[in-house]
Parts: structure tokens; sequence; C-alpha cells
């Protein structure tokens, strides 16, 4: 599968199989996100009525800027932090805005604490007067750095509160927590998903906002060494962004998930070391490897338990690690080509 905005969508949609959200007004805060962009892609092109609500912090136009002028589509430029009301009626509030690079703790703790309790609230707020169902993507860092590999949802955490991390670990987890409260106190149908390390084409390779895929990407592409911290051995969870769409719509859609807790991410474990090399080796890049010390707190290990995702939703990865790399390196390519 070579890097194709439509053939991606349609690839999601193929994999949802007969869900349909045709029709429904979906709220999707944090939607001019990379994530939350594609999320509105695949729900648009299902037939939903779509509301992204972004206050464009990290999240960028030029993510949604296709989107724009389609039937179906709306855009408001908002902080989910302060309320907002709706005269439609919603039927599925999706919340997804949050910072979420690790060299954005540093710089933006309190936007993030506030984007997972304050704008978590204001959007179940919203979710409780409109009687909609609700989706919050929460995150693999609830756990921290893990004890129980494979990790299943039912694993506590093992996380710092008061460290480096703690601004987004703990908000995820407090957010979960307000989720859950909701859904026992006002009967709110709530799903939660744990999302484990997505990458594909539009994630973010610049400043603060890069992650280690894009970084590397970005390095090798400009002949620049890549910057690895620790020795490479510890592991990540890799799960390319179609896969994670069609695991996100699946527990948004399933009656069956209502209340359910999630784990959506590759159960194939990849160190990072291993993935750089694989970067180096797909770009043809000659950049060398430039080794810095482990940040605090970053975990040694990441590998879910997806035993719920294929009992519950009947998903499971499908786009290996090599696959996923070569769109995202093309789109990035794309980008230098035509100047974006």
């Amino acid at each position: 599968m070579t890097w194709d905005n439509r053939e991606c969508i349609n690839k999601v949609l193929y994999d949802l199989e007969n869900i349909s959200f045709k029709d429904k007004n979906i709220l999707i805060t944090g939607g001019a996100g990379f994530l939350g962009s594609w999320i509105c892609d695949a729900l648009i092109a299902n037939g939903a009525e779509i509301i992204c609500l972004d206050n464009i912090s990290s999240g960028l136009r030029s993510n949604i800027s296709h989107l724009i002028d389609s039937d179906g589509f709306r855009f408001i430029e908002h902080d989910i932090t302060k309320p907002i009301s709706f005269n439609e009626h919603i039927d599925l509030v999706i919340h997804m805005a949050s910072r979420a690079s690790p060299f954005e703790f540093e710089h933006y703790p309190i936007e993030i604490l506030k984007a997972n309790t304050i704008g978590l609230m204001v959007s179940l707020d919203i979710a409780k007067k409109q009687n909609a169902r609700f989706l919050y993507t929460s995150t693999s860092e609830t756990y921290g750095n893990p004890l129980v590999i494979p990790t299943p949802e039912s694993y506590f955490g093992n996380v710092n509160a008061v460290g480096p991390r703690g601004c987004y670990d703990e908000a995820k987890r407090c957010g979960e927590a307000y989720v859950m409260a909701y859904r026992k106190q006002y009967g709110l149908d709530t799903r939660i998903a744990r999302i484990f390390n997505t990458y594909g084409p539009r994630i973010r390779s610049d400043g603060i906002y890069a992650r280690a895929i894009p970084r590397f990407i970005d390095q090798a592409l400009g002949g620049k060494p890549i910057t690895i911290f620790g020795d490479g051995t510890q592991t990540r969870s890799f799960t390319y962004v179609t896969d994670q769409v069609e695991g996100l719509l699946k527990l948004a859609a399933y009656d069956k998930a209502n209340g359910s807790i999630i784990n959506i991410g590759n159960d194939k474990e990849t160190t990072i070391i291993e993935m750089a090399k694989l970067v180096l080796d797909l770009t043809g890049s000659r950049s060398g490897i430039a080794y810095h010390p482990l940040p605090e707190d970053d975990p040694l290990r990441r590998k879910p338990d997806i035993s719920r995702a294929k009992e519950i939703l009947g998903w499971r990865p499908k786009v290996t690690l090599e696959e996923g790399l070569r769109n995202t390196i093309e789109w990035f390519n794309s980008k230098t080509t035509f100047g974006g």
C-alpha cells in the first residue's frame, strides 16, 4: 500500500464492514490534530455530520483544509476548557483534545492537565445534556512504566505522579475516572480507548511536537544524526494510523462496547534501535545514530494485551511497521517536494 489519503480512508471503511455513521451528528474535540483529523476524514467518508472543534494549539489547520468545503463538515476554533453549547442534536462525542508529545510535557503541563480534566468535563456535560454516546481517547501512558508485559487493561499502572511525565499520565488517569464517574452517576454511555504509539501521515516532526518516528524520518531525510535516548533497547508498540482509526471507530460504534476500557495498539513489540535502523534502510539515508541520556521516567517497555479488542471489537492491527513507515516516509517526501 503506497501513501494515498483516499486509498487509506477507503481501507478504513472496508475494514469497518457494515458499521455506518451515516447522518449521525458527531462532535470531535481535537479534530485538527494528527489522529483527530484522520477520524474526521473517515467519518465524513462514512456519511457522518462532523463538528470539528480545536483551538489550534498543537493541531494544524492544514490537517483539515481538504475537509473545510465538504458537506457535513464544520470547524469551530475553540478551547474546550471553556464552556460551549450546541443547538443541534449530537449523537456521539469523541474527546481527543490534548497535547501528547513527551517534549510538550515540560512546556505545557497546565494545558495538558486542563484538557483532560476541565476540558473533558465540558465534553462530558455536552454528552450528558444531549444523551450522546461518549468516547474518550486515553493512552498507554496510564500504565506508566509497566511491570506486567503484555499489559492488560486490568493493570493499575506504575506511574510517577510528580515526575516529568506526570502531567500527561495522571491527567489521562484522572480523565478516565471522570468518564467512569459520569457513567455511574448519570448512566452515560461511555467507552475508553487506551492508545499505543500511533504514527502515519500528518504526524508532526517539528520541534517539541516530534515523537520518535517522525523525528527519525525527518532526521534521516535531512541527513542529520538519528537521536536515540538511552541505548535504544526500550520498546514501543507502533500502530499505523488506519489501524488505530478502525479500532477507535469500532469502539465508538459497537453497542456491546458500552462501559468498556480497551487497549488499541500493535501487540508486536519493537525496540527503538530496530525502528531507527528500519527508517535508515527505507529512506536510504547515510545518517549516523547519536545516543543521548534516557529521560527520567521514560517507559522501558510497551506491549499491549489486545485480547479484549479482539473479543469485543473483532479488531487487530493489520499494517506492518515496514508498510506503515513506507507510507509515512512517502508523505514526508511529498511535503518536501511541494514545499509543505
